[in-house]
């Protein structure tokens, strides 16, 4: 595991190779994380990939996270390893719901999948990637079931429905009479002695 002296060395000689493409960097948790334009991810990839001295070749993810309350609200996230160092570094790059991030299919074809899973999740545009298609969620599904402002419930809901001998696609409902009310549970105020209520000194 590289030192964080390393990393911090690893950050700067980044992020000055790749001036106006990489702003940032940050050492956490024994990782190094550099903050990307999203527009020059192709080159900063590319970058370290080729570079002689880091040899970044391998992809091992691309995913995002979601923080609606941002006006650029997601982390397009990507790990690269490299094995000549024995490191691993993460790249960031902020987008909103419109961002066109552009495809690293050309530069690492392993990220096909990944991109349309995080296309598919959280609604992350990749541009140039040559199937860019839903990969998780079935066929008409609608929305992004890893945004946070996704609801719980889903919007449809799939049974098989054995009259028809089909599969079914509803509206979700939640009928009331699947709820469960217990006006002896505690919580309800329950006027008999708990377990334990013995124990506790008299009420005045």
């Amino acid at each position: 595991m590289a030192s964080k002296e390393t990393l911090t060395g690893l950050g700067e000689k980044i992020v000055g190779a790749l001036s106006g493409k990489a702003s940032a960097f940050a050492v956490a948790f024994d990782q190094l994380t550099v903050t990307v334009q999203p527009e020059a991810i192709v080159d900063v990839v590319t970058y370290l990939r080729d570079d002689p001295s880091l040899r970044f070749v391998s992809i091992i993810d691309i995913t995002a996270v979601d923080y609606p309350s941002r006006e650029k609200r997601f982390d397009v996230v990507y790990h690269l390893l490299s094995p000549t160092l024995n490191t691993r570094i993460r790249l960031r790059a902020e987008a909103d719901e419109t961002t066109q991030v552009p495809s690293i299919i050309e530069v690492f074809p392993g990220a096909d999948w990944f991109e349309r899973e995080t296309y598919d999740l959280y609604g992350v545009i990749f541009v140039g990637h040559p199937d860019m298609r839903r990969l998780l969620t079935d066929y008409g599904f609608e929305g992004h079931p890893l945004r946070k402002d996704f609801p719980l419930t889903g919007f449809v809901e799939v049974r098989y429905d054995d009259q028809e001998k089909r599969v079914l696609y509803e509206p979700v409902r939640l009928n009331q009479e699947f709820r469960k009310f217990d006006f002896l549970s505690p919580w309800e105020g329950a006027d008999y002695p708990l377990p334990g209520d013995e124990k506790a000194p008299p009420k005045a």
